[in-house]
């Protein structure tokens, strides 16, 4: 059979111009009968280590195949013939080892990679480059880094002055129409031509060919002119070729895998390119693209074998070799005056630190490396003891100096102290630089060693937490340190380690976003123009989850599985509407592509030298500094297995929100608060917990948390660690047995009493995988490498290794005295059960640690704190909103903004109110901000709107800053002008605002001149003030509405607060839960809000419909009006008309006449609609809406004063509201029922203020009928 391999193949890594999937291209041409193909992106090798790894799985079967006939061949007593077969055996497998070749289809810049000027520098003759060995690979690394970060100028390029510096190891293929010979046949330039063949040449030898296509086509569509520019450039080139003594090589340009994935590689590159399916001018291929088989390939060059020959010689010359490595970590700066390499080498010899690193001196590199681990080693056990005097004392427990010593071993023979060095030194960079550092999070607070050199702020040794849950020491895996930083610091730091180690050093890492299921319909649709209705419907026939089937496991959420589960996706798919038909059949095709690239969130590398020699690197914007940052080419699962330190720099919004507050605290109380150092034990923070009072706080403030914390009534540290262990789904079901048996309700049991130590603070319950690690050594003397492998089997339902590990557990219990059998299978399948659930105690402590820091801040300083919120959320209108009704849950007041006493943040005022920071006011820029409070901070309050312009610095506060203030109310303190008047114009037909702005300017400009003068200072500048002509005040609801405008939110008060009472009492949705429906169906809805916006519209068959938003007290929500509905309710579409809405959420279409077949498979989301039955206006129904008003009191708060106030307040209001009083007995069943005979009462603002205020202090309770 003839042979073939493919040199010149684009994955779905050729971003929007390859859909072949990586182990499609393999499995396909191991199943073809090719043993290698090559893998060539355009300008990248985002690809190549997904490539390696799929390559190294699918060889790892074949090589065991081989490592078990070669140990046959070792057996005894083989006669000849049986060993010939074995060995016959081997060589057949070993021809099955796939060879992944490692390329990319690099842009060859035209006058070289810095010139990026004009069309001709926009792109690149196209040069295919193969990696022949290791070396080749690094300096392909090399090549298409510097093309990403020297050479990028629309695409990136290298030129002829790096290729050819960077050329060892790697073989050269001339490419497809786009290559530089290429273009210079096609010019007639043939001269031009034979001097690229000789440079090629003289740079990569017999290394270089030159490449041939034939893309002939019969496809309906394609491109017919392409196959035509390659026979005539064949042609040239094969003379060429004879001419230069070059060899040639056939190749396909493979940019798909299967024939029939064309049609959906067309519909890709329309997306590419902008263009619809059917514009005749859109960019097309010959849909020839397949991965096409040996026979296929021999078929199209038959009268040029040797093309076909060379791609096997091409794939023969390419070594096997591994990209992988052991860890590289990068260099610490070490004290001379500590020690020096040098020394150590001469202190050391190799002997000693083999007997010292054991089995690890190997592992780690030899002399020269376990010298450089051993002197980084003894400078961590310098700092790490240093550090240990300062959390411990001076004097060290037996059990603190075994913990340290035991964790130093570990880190110095897994070769970590480096990574160890670099992170403390950081962390300790950024608490210099006054950055909020967390307390730590997930494992890494498990060591004792972190905890002294200050990585961490949590003691291991006070909270059980385990070292080995983050190192197991008996199995080498790279430390993992995640660390927070508040929001602003975050960049500071990550400045600092790039200016310390070296720009080259320091990367990010990438991202690839894909094609969603949804996201492929949708984008498929748009290129085939299928109405965007159509899309709309496909894509929400698509559920957010399968039912688990009888594995446990739930189907993926995948086209295929859609049409597969899902009728109606079925009925689509096999539509006679062809063009809906073929939507989900090329969007099925084109699922789970690579769509785009982005960067990590806080993914960095740190290299232990210039990352082009050890990565591809590519380049991104950094959205913070606009500065352009350096990004890995393999993205964040696989890029430690390539021996680069990854860590994770994060920013925690809370951390920014407690360095808020504290600063917060500063500026109102004059106090420096440490909030490191803050009791634990502290009752008032404890209180604000047990009433459920955490709004703002970190990770406790949902609704259901505040629920189980009123219940639990929490009274130690622990308690709130375990409940942020529990509170997630799952562990939630053993929430009631954990609080009930904190209160004695339920009594806890423990099945030895060695037990209870661990288990003590969770009172008796399992809640941490740190307590089950424990508790195997306790019962069965695991060691700490076997727990943490315990750990590991449960979690992730290792079967065999559990099965494993039960053995021993069993054995070692025995052995320990622990019995009978019964008990111990017993707590095995608690354990087994619980351990699904299990929650890393190490970081349910740290952000505990975190949410009690928040909690004391809020129980102390409660104006502070929420004004700290309110800051770090400004942006977030609904986390305003929020914040604000908290403020006032809290008897505070949010002030609106104040030139007087607002600052750039919102802040808290002498009475302990917040005030509104200008700098959330749409307009006001942070420059406008800092010119008013700085003069006013140098010179005093502005007096009036006068003083105020006259004292500014007007080039920062502009215009439209001015206005914005003005809008917002930010100088409604001043009595000499009303927000209104600056917007008339007086009788000179000019702007007031801008008379004014002209008048400061003016006298400002007079008093520089007068200072600067000769007789500066003996006379006051004297210039005549505008007039102020008299202006209507605007209406509350035009005032409120300009407010909003610029505040993104009601202030002052709410438009709605007229129907306040209604909209509350009376209604019985929200327009924020309209947003699901499911919850809502068959249920009669009364709604009630304010039309804030509308539009009518026709649809494309000439029906009219309308759409309204509707906002109330919780968000907005749009209505819909078609058909009848419309006709019907279409007059209420009034902007700022206050509506009373009564609607229905049924199956869509229940109404109609003639109704559709009904679902009734289970499995399938119904689609519910909205419908509404009636609209009222509010003020027509206002007073028709209540009718009881019944008042329920405790007869122990029945006073005399209370009947007086009740009394007056029922005369002053009378209206037609029947009024009933309930009186209960707290001490007996006893309860009367009191009817208000003479008197009838009006439920108007003032009564309804009355009545809140009457419940919120607990005198009564009230309802409304």
């Amino acid at each position: 059979m003839n042979s073939f391999v493919h040199l010149h193949v684009h994955s779905h890594y050729s971003v929007l111009d390859g859909m072949s999937t990586i182990s499609g291209l393999v499995d396909k041409a191991s199943k073809s009968g090719m043993h290698a193909v090559a893998l060539t992106d355009h300008g990248n090798m985002f690809g190549v280590k997904e490539f390696f790894n799929y390559a190294k799985k699918k060889n790892g079967k074949v090589k065991g195949q081989i490592a078990d006939l070669q140990k046959q061949l070792k057996a005894e007593g083989l006669t000849e013939e049986e060993k010939t077969s074995i060995l016959e055996q081997i060589e057949e497998a070993k021809h099955k080892i796939f060879k992944p070749i490692i390329g990319c289809e690099a842009y060859v810049a035209r006058r070289g990679r810095l010139s990026k000027e004009g069309t001709e520098d926009r792109s690149g003759y196209h040069l295919v480059l193969l990696a022949k060995n290791k070396k080749g690979y690094q300096n392909l690394c090399k090549l298409v880094s510097m093309s990403w970060i020297e050479g990028m100028y629309y695409r990136p390029r290298i030129d002829h002055d790096i290729l050819e510096k960077y050329s060892e190891g790697l073989i050269a293929s001339s490419a497809c129409l786009g290559g530089e010979i290429h273009k210079k046949v096609e010019s007639g330039n043939m001269d031009e031509a034979e001097k690229s063949v000789m440079w090629y040449k003289k740079v990569f030898g017999d290394d270089f060919y030159i490449e041939l296509q034939r893309h002939k086509t019969d496809k309906p569509n394609a491109d017919y002119s392409t196959f035509d520019k390659q026979m005539r450039q064949n042609e040239e080139l094969i003379k060429l070729a004879r001419k230069t003594n070059t060899k040639i090589v056939a190749t396909n340009d493979v940019h798909f895998v299967e024939e029939e994935h064309g049609e959906a590689h067309e519909r890709l590159i329309c997306l590419s390119t902008g263009k619809d399916l059917d514009d005749p001018n859109r960019m097309r291929y010959t849909k020839q693209e397949w991965l096409k088989s040996p026979e296929q390939m021999w078929q199209i060059f038959a009268d040029i074998p040797e093309a076909l020959n060379n791609t096997l010689e091409i794939a023969e010359k390419v070594e096997f070799f591994d990209i992988d490595s052991n860890a590289m970590m990068p260099v610490f700066p070490i004290p001379e005056s500590f020690g020096t390499e040098e020394q150590y080498r001469a202190k050391f010899s190799e002997e000693m630190l083999r007997s010292e690193f054991g089995e690890g001196f190997d592992r780690l590199g030899g002399y020269e490396k376990a010298v450089r681990v051993k002197l980084e080693a003894d400078y961590l056990t310098k700092l790490a003891y240093e550090g240990a005097a300062v959390r411990y004392g001076s004097e060290l427990t037996a059990d603190q100096k075994e913990r340290i010593d035991f964790e130093l071993e570990v880190m110095k023979t897994m070769g970590f102290p480096g990574y160890f060095l670099i992170v403390q030194d950081f962390i300790r960079a950024a608490r210099d630089m006054k950055v909020s550092v967390g307390p730590g999070r997930g494992s890494a607070a498990g060591s004792v060693v972190a905890y002294c050199l200050r990585i961490t702020d949590i003691d291991p040794l006070k909270y059980d937490l385990l070292f080995e849950r983050f190192l197991n020491p008996d199995r080498i895996s790279m430390p993992d340190i995640d660390i927070d930083f508040d929001d602003d610091g975050r960049g500071q730091v990550l400045r600092w380690v790039t200016e310390k180690y070296g720009k080259e050093r320091v990367a990010h890492i990438i991202t690839y976003g894909t094609m969603a299921t949804k996201s492929s319909i949708k984008d498929v649709a748009r290129v085939q123009r299928l109405p965007l209705s159509e899309a709309d419907r496909l894509t929400k026939l698509i559920p957010d989850k399968f039912p688990e089937g009888a594995d446990g496991k739930a189907p993926k959420i995948t086209i295929s599985n859609c049409l597969k589960y899902v009728p109606e996706m079925q009925t689509a798919r096999n539509s006679s509407d062809l063009n809906l038909a073929n939507t989900l059949r090329y969007a099925e095709m084109l699922e789970g592509t690579v769509r785009q690239t982005g960067v990590h969130a806080c993914g960095v590398i740190i290299g232990a030298d210039d990352l082009t020699n050890l990565v591809p690197l590519s380049t991104a914007m950094d959205k913070e500094t606009n500065e352009e940052m350096l990004v890995t080419q393999y993205e964040g699962s696989v890029i430690e297995e390539i021996g680069l330190i990854k860590m994770d720099f994060l920013g925690l919004k809370t951390l920014s929100i407690i360095k808020e507050a504290l600063s917060n605290i500063k500026k109102s109380k004059g106090i420096d608060l440490d909030i490191d150092s803050i009791p634990i034990d502290d009752c008032k923070t404890y209180e604000l917990f047990s009433k459920g009072l955490t709004v703002g706080t970190f990770q406790f403030e949902s609704a259901g948390m505040q629920k189980h914390l009123i219940n639990l009534q929490p009274t130690q540290f622990e308690d709130l660690i375990a409940m942020n262990a529990l509170y997630r789904p799952g562990p939630m079901q053993y929430i009631p047995q954990f609080v009930n048996r904190k209160h004695g309700r339920e009594k806890i049991e423990y099945p030895f009493p060695i037990m209870e130590n661990r288990l003590k603070d969770t009172y008796g319950i399992t809640v941490y995988q740190e307590q089950v690690m424990l508790l195997s050594r306790d019962l069965a003397g695991f060691t700490r490498g076997q727990s943490d492998e315990l750990r590991k089997a449960m979690g992730k339902k290792l079967i065999d290794k559990m099965e494993a590990l039960k053995v021993k557990f069993m054995d070692g219990c025995e052995k320990n005295g622990f019995g009978p059998k019964a008990k111990l299978e017993q707590i095995w399948s608690d354990w087994a059960e619980f351990a699904k659930y299990a929650f890393n105690k190490s970081h349910a402590t740290c952000y505990s640690w975190i949410a009690y820091q928040t909690a004391y801040l809020k129980a102390h300083y409660p104006a502070e704190f929420m004004a700290a919120n309110l800051t770090r959320n400004k942006d977030d209108i609904t986390e305003v909103g929020k914040f604000m009704d908290e403020c006032k849950n809290l008897g505070m007041n949010v002030l609106g903004p104040d030139v007087n006493e607002s600052d750039l943040t919102f802040t808290v005022n002498a009475d302990g109110n917040v005030r509104f920071g200008l700098g959330a006011i749409k307009g006001v820029g942070e420059g406008a901000v800092e010119a008013i409070v700085n003069e006013r901070n140098a010179n005093g309050k502005y007096t009036s709107m006068f003083n105020l312009i006259e004292r500014v610095n007007l080039t920062a506060c502009n215009k439209r800053a001015m206005e914005s203030l003005a809008l917002s109310g930010a100088f409604d303190s001043f009595s000499d002008v009303h927000r209104e008047q600056l917007f008339v114009e007086n009788s000179k037909g000019e702007q007031v605002l801008e008379s004014i702005l002209r008048y400061g300017n003016k006298y400002q400009t007079d008093l520089a001149m007068t200072k600067n003068s000769l007789f500066g200072g003996l006379d006051s500048v004297e210039i005549t003030k505008p007039e102020i002509p008299y202006a209507p005040e605007w209406s509350p609801l035009e005032k409120l509405n300009k407010e909003r405008d610029l505040i993104g939110m009601y202030l002052s008060a709410h438009p709605l607060d007229e129907y306040e009472f209604e909209i509350n009492h009376i209604c019985n949705a929200t327009t924020v839960d309209l947003k699901d429906l499911s919850s809502l169906q068959g249920k009669g809805l009364k709604i009630g809000g304010m039309v804030t916006n509308f539009r009518h519209g026709t649809s494309k068959a000439g029906n009219p419909y309308g759409i309204f938003t509707l906002e109330d007290y919780a968000g907005a929500f749009e209505f819909a009006l078609f058909g009848k509905n419309y006709i019907e309710f279409g007059k209420y579409m009034i902007k700022d008309l206050y509506l009373f809405i009564n609607a229905i959420v049924q199956e869509r279409g229940a109404d109609y006449k003639f109704k559709k077949q009904e679902n009734t498979n289970p499995d399938i989301p119904k689609e519910l609609e909205l419908k509404i039955q009636k609209i009222e206006i509010f003020s027509d129904i206002k007073d028709k809406l209540i009718n009881t008003l019944t008042l329920t009191i405790r007869l122990q708060q029945l006073t005399e004063d209370f009947a007086i106030e009740l009394n007056e307040l029922t005369l002053q209001n009378k209206g037609n509201v029947n009024l009933y009083i309930q009186v209960v007995d707290e001490l007996s069943p006893n309860k009367v029922m009191l009817f208000s005979r003479h008197h009838r009462i009006q439920i108007n603002t003032k009564v309804y203020h009355a009545l809140k205020r009457a419940q919120q202090e607990e005198i009564l309770e009230f309802q409304v009928h």
